[in-house]
C-alpha cells in the first residue's frame, strides 16, 4: 500500500477498533446484568460472575464485527469527504479500486477474525459456560437453599427442607419439578445427603415417595422408596441438560453430524443444528458485504451534506434489511434444508450488487463461476 492507502487504512482501523469496543461493551453490560443472580441468588463470587460474562465476548464479537466495520467505513469516508480529502484524491486521478483497496484489506482481516470467532472461539466459550454453570447449580445446596424456605432453583423447580441434621444431612425434604408441563414430579423424603461419583454430584433421598402426574393421564403414580439418587447436574437446564446444544458443539462436529450418527437430542432438533452450522459459515460473509455497501454509499466525492445523509440512510436501510432477511433465512433453514441456499445467497447477492454499483462490472471470479456453472448445465445438441 502507498502512503495515501496506509493513511486511509489507519483511519478505518482506528474507527473500527473504537466502534467494536464501544458496541461490545454496551451489549456485554446488558448481557452481564442477566447473570447478576450468580452472585445474589446463587451465592457465587465476583470472579465466577466475571468468568461467565467474559466467555460471552467471542459470540458478541462475531455478531457485532460486521456492524462495527460498516459504521467505521461510513465514518472514515464521511470524514475524508468532509475534510475535502476525498475530493482531492478523486481530482488527482485516484481510481475507485485504489481507494477501496485499504477497506477491502481491512474487511478481509476482520472477516477472517470473525470466522475464527464463530467457528472455534464461540462454541468453545459456550461449552466452558455450560461447565461453569453446571458446577454452580450443582452446588446449590451449599449456596442457595436455606432451611425452612421454599426456593425456586429454576423456572418450575422448587426445593425445600425443614432443617439440617447431623453431619450436614437435610431433613424434611420437598422437591417439585414442573419444568416439563406434560409431566410433574414431586419428591418427599425424610432425609437426604449429597455425594459424589467421579465428576457427578448426587442428592440421595432416604425413605420417601415420588408422585408423578402426566397431563395425558388422569391417574397419577406414587412410588415409595428407601433410597433414591437425584443427579444435581439436571438442575442446569431441564430435559436437555445432558445434551450439548447447537452452539456448544464444535464446527467439525456439526459438519460431520448426520441423522445416522446423531444422538437423541440432535435427531429431535436436527434442523437447529443444520441452521447453526450454516449461520457460522455465512456470518463472516456479512463483514465483506457490509463493507462494500458502506463504500458504495460514500466512496465517491460529494459536495453537499444532503447527498451524504441520503446515501448513509439508504446504506443503513439496506444493511438492516439484509441482516433481518439473513436471520429469517437461517430460521427457515432449521425447518427445511432447501432454505440453506438463501443463507448464503443473501450476503453474496448484497456483495455482488454493491461491487457492481461501485465498479460497474461483476468481479472476474464471479464471472468465471457463472461461466462454469452455465457450461456444466449446458446440454449437447
Amino acid at each position: 500500500m502507498g502512503i495515501v492507502e496506509r493513511y486511509i487504512f489507519r483511519g478505518g482501523f482506528i474507527a473500527f477498533a473504537a466502534s467494536l469496543t464501544v458496541l461490545t461493551a454496551i451489549v456485554w453490560v446488558s448481557q452481564a446484568l442477566r447473570e447478576v443472580d450468580l452472585m445474589t441468588g446463587k451465592g457465587q463470587t465476583i470472579l465466577i460472575f466475571l468468568s461467565v460474562t467474559a466467555l460471552t465476548i467471542p459470540s458478541l464479537v462475531s455478531v457485532i464485527a460486521p456492524i462495527a466495520l460498516f459504521a467505521a467505513i461510513l465514518y472514515t469516508l464521511n470524514k475524508l469527504n468532509g475534510d475535502s480529502e476525498l475530493v482531492v484524491m478523486t481530482a488527482a486521478g485516484m481510481p475507485p479500486a485504489r481507494l477501496a483497496r485499504p477497506f477491502i484489506i481491512l474487511a478481509t482481516g476482520v472477516a477472517l477474525a470473525a470466522a475464527i470467532m464463530s467457528t472455534w472461539a464461540m462454541p468453545a466459550s459456550y461449552r466452558q459456560i455450560r461447565d461453569v454453570l453446571t458446577k454452580v447449580r450443582a452446588d446449590f445446596l451449599a449456596y442457595v437453599v436455606r432451611e425452612g424456605q421454599f426456593v425456586t432453583l429454576d423456572q418450575g423447580f422448587v426445593f425445600h427442607y425443614r432443617e439440617r441434621g447431623a453431619q450436614g444431612a437435610l431433613l424434611g425434604i420437598f422437591i417439585q419439578d414442573r419444568r416439563d408441563p406434560e409431566k410433574v414430579s414431586t419428591y418427599i423424603a425424610e432425609a437426604g445427603v449429597t455425594t459424589s461419583s467421579g465428576d457427578n454430584n448426587f442428592l440421595v433421598l432416604e425413605k420417601g415417595y415420588v408422585h408423578r402426574q402426566e397431563r395425558a393421564e388422569r391417574s397419577s403414580a406414587i412410588v415409595q422408596f428407601e433410597s433414591y439418587a437425584l443427579d444435581l447436574a439436571q438442575f442446569a437446564g431441564g430435559a436437555e441438560a445432558g445434551a450439548l446444544r447447537p452452539r456448544e458443539r464444535g464446527t467439525l462436529d456439526l459438519l460431520t453430524l448426520t441423522p445416522a450418527n446423531a444422538d437423541a437430542f440432535a435427531k429431535q432438533y436436527f434442523g437447529r443444528f443444520r441452521a447453526e452450522l450454516h449461520e457460522r459459515l455465512s456470518g463472516p460473509l456479512y463483514v465483506l458485504t457490509f463493507a462494500m455497501i458502506a463504500f458504495a454509499a460514500l466512496g465517491q466525492a460529494r459536495t453537499t451534506r444532503q447527498g451524504r445523509g441520503t446515501a448513509i440512510i439508504a446504506a443503513i436501510i439496506i444493511v438492516l434489511a439484509l441482516r433481518v432477511a439473513g436471520i429469517a433465512a437461517s430460521n427457515l433453514s432449521a425447518r427445511t434444508a432447501s432454505a440453506v441456499v438463501l443463507v448464503y445467497a443473501l450476503p453474496l447477492g448484497g456483495l455482488l450488487g454493491a461491487f457492481f454499483y461501485v465498479f460497474g462490472r461483476v468481479p472476474a471470479w464471479a464471472q468465471r463461476l457463472f461461466t462454469r456453472s452455465r457450461s456444466a448445465g449446458a446440454q449437447p445438441v
